[in-house]
Formats: structure tokens, C-alpha cells, sequence
């Protein structure tokens, strides 16, 4: 089968999944939850651009998630501007800030660069919660507005899931054009080794800052999703440890996946729900869980079921012909 018959079939099934989905379930809040898995989805799909393909760490990429959710609620629910034209304005604001940072951030690499992007993040954090007189402080924002296309309301439920995980789709396929494109197999090579790609003459440091601002973008969008979902929004959602779950998602469901990155956001957003009344011990389970994935599977639960499949099937084929 060839690549784009194969991804073809990908996008068909998950499409499908969706749909089904969509319709066959009626309780409110596994809308909810679903909600949530594709907005993290969103999260880790940029990360994992930078992160996975590039091999660039971010430690405080929750800062431009905030920067989305702040900026469609201060537009809209402040100045009464459209959601949808606040969307801009938070995309660009977002890519603004990540060429700032970026230009000069990206120059340091390893754990320079983690704990560049940390001191970014905290930063953001702080003027959140600071600003008061914009942001709401620590009280919160409250007072977003729903979204609305024409006569359809997006309200918590059936018609967000659906919006959400359209925007997830989109972003998927364009993910997966970027890194089958030349840029792509650039951003990998940089990923395997920088000092080699700039030797045959790729400019590594505007491809960081490239990929950089894209991962940017789509943390802007996440966060105007999850504005006009939850219609409240506080410091305390786009914190450190918001930025610690994420790289997380993508450790856990495989970096240098794009299928990975549904499955870290999908595993990490049902286990709290799952482990509620364990609620204190949030942090361990997460920890451990991401101990043993790093121990047993440490490309990630994508990669080491695959590999898990693919050695079964040769183990059976084996027994067959003996």
C-alpha cells in the first residue's frame, strides 16, 4: 500500500471514529471528557512538533495556550469584539511572542533551552495573574462569550465535540503535509543531529524558529477553544505544571507521532477522571506511569504497541512454518 492510500485509510477511520462517536453517545458529560482529549490533542500536537521532530524541549509552552485563552476572553468579553476575529488577534499575539522569545531561546539547546522556555512560561504566568485589571487576577476571567457560526450556537456537548475535533483533523493532515514536505525532512535532520544539517547548509536556527512559532499557533488555537468552552478561565490553568502535563502527553503516547500524541493526550486527560479519588496522589500515578513508559517503552505506548504487534506476528509466523 502506498503512503497516501495509506494515509487515506487513516484519515477515514478516524473520521469515522469521530462520527460514530458524535452520534452514538448522548451522556453530556463524555462530551465533556472528549472535549478535553481534543483540545490536549491540539497541545500536544504542537509540542510534539517541537519536541518529537525537532528535538527542541519546551518546558513553558502553557504560556501560549494562555496567551490564546486570554486574548479571545479580554476581546470578547471585555471589548465585545467577535470570538472569531479575536481568534486572529490570539494566533498572532502567540506567533508574535514565540518569534521574540524564540530568536533568541532557540540559539541554546538542552536543558539551557528548558529552562529558558521556563522562565517564559512563568513570566506569562505572572503578568496573568498580575494584570488584574485585564486578566481578572487570580479570581479568574469570567464572562466569555459562547461561540457562534450563523444560526448555530456551540454549546458544551455534541456541537463542540464535533468543532473541536474537526479543528484536530485539520490540524493533523497539516502536520502530517509539513513533515512530508522538505521542511520536514529538514526538522528531522536537525533532530538527529544540528551540527550536520547546518554542515550541508540548512539553516537550523530559522527552522526552529519556524517550527517554534507554528507549535505557538496551534497552543493560541487550544486556548481559544477551551475559552469559549469552559467560559472561565485563571492563572492556574495555564501554569508550570500545565506545561509538565504536556511535555508529558507527548513522552508517554510517543514523540515523532502524530497518531502518538492523540493517545498521551487521550491517557493523561481520562486518568484524572478515572483516578478522582485519588486525586491527591495525582502527580505520583502521573510520575510512575511515566517511569515505567520510559523503562519499558521509551519511544512511547505508540511505538512499543507496534512493536509489541509486530513481534507477535513474527513469533506466529514462526510457530507456523516449523
Amino acid at each position: 500500500m502506498s503512503e497516501q492510500k495509506k494515509q487515506i485509510t487513516e484519515y477515514s477511520i478516524f473520521l469515522m471514529l469521530i462520527v460514530l462517536c458524535g452520534f452514538l453517545v448522548e451522556n453530556t458529560y463524555y462530551f465533556q471528557v472528549m472535549t478535553f482529549i481534543g483540545i490536549n490533542t491540539m497541545l500536544a500536537l504542537g509540542l510534539n512538533m517541537l519536541m518529537g521532530y525537532t528535538g527542541q524541549v519546551s518546558l513553558g509552552h502553557a504560556a501560549f495556550y494562555g496567551i490564546g485563552a486570554y486574548t479571545t476572553a479580554i476581546l470578547s468579553g471585555t471589548f465585545g469584539i467577535s470570538p472569531w476575529s479575536a481568534l486572529v488577534f490570539a494566533i498572532s499575539g502567540a506567533v508574535l511572542v514565540a518569534f521574540i522569545v524564540g530568536l533568541p531561546t532557540l540559539k541554546l539547546s538542552g536543558y539551557y533551552l528548558g529552562m529558558g522556555t521556563l522562565g517564559f512560561g512563568m513570566i506569562i504566568n505572572i503578568i496573568f495573574r498580575e494584570w488584574s485589571s485585564m486578566t481578572g487576577g487570580s479570581s479568574g476571567f469570567v464572562g466569555i462569550p459562547m461561540l457562534q457560526a450563523g444560526p448555530v450556537l456551540f454549546e458544551a456537548g455534541r456541537s463542540y465535540f464535533f468543532l473541536v475535533w474537526l479543528v484536530v483533523f485539520i490540524t493533523i493532515v497539516l502536520c502530517r503535509r509539513i513533515l512530508s514536505s522538505r521542511m520536514g525532512r529538514a526538522l528531522r535532520s536537525i533532530h538527529d543531529g544540528e551540527n550536520a544539517s547546518m554542515a550541508v547548509g540548512v539553516n537550523t536556527h530559522f527552522l526552529k524558529l519556524q517550527i517554534f512559532m507554528f507549535s505557538a499557533a496551534l497552543g493560541a488555537i487550544a486556548g481559544f477553544l477551551y475559552a469559549h468552552f469552559v467560559l472561565f478561565i485563571s492563572p492556574e490553568s495555564f501554569g508550570f505544571m500545565v506545561s509538565i502535563k504536556m511535555v508529558t502527553m507527548v513522552v508517554i503516547g510517543g514523540m515523532a507521532s502524530v497518531w502518538g500524541a492523540i493517545l498521551g493526550a487521550s491517557l493523561l486527560t481520562l486518568l484524572p477522571e478515572v483516578l478522582h479519588s485519588f486525586a491527591e496522589y495525582e502527580m505520583i500515578i502521573f510520575g510512575l506511569i511515566l517511569m515505567l513508559v520510559m523503562i519499558f517503552m521509551p519511544q512511547g505506548l505508540t511505538r512499543g504497541i507496534l512493536d509489541i504487534y509486530e513481534h507477535s506476528r513474527k513469533k506466529t509466523g514462526t510457530t507456523k512454518y516449523r
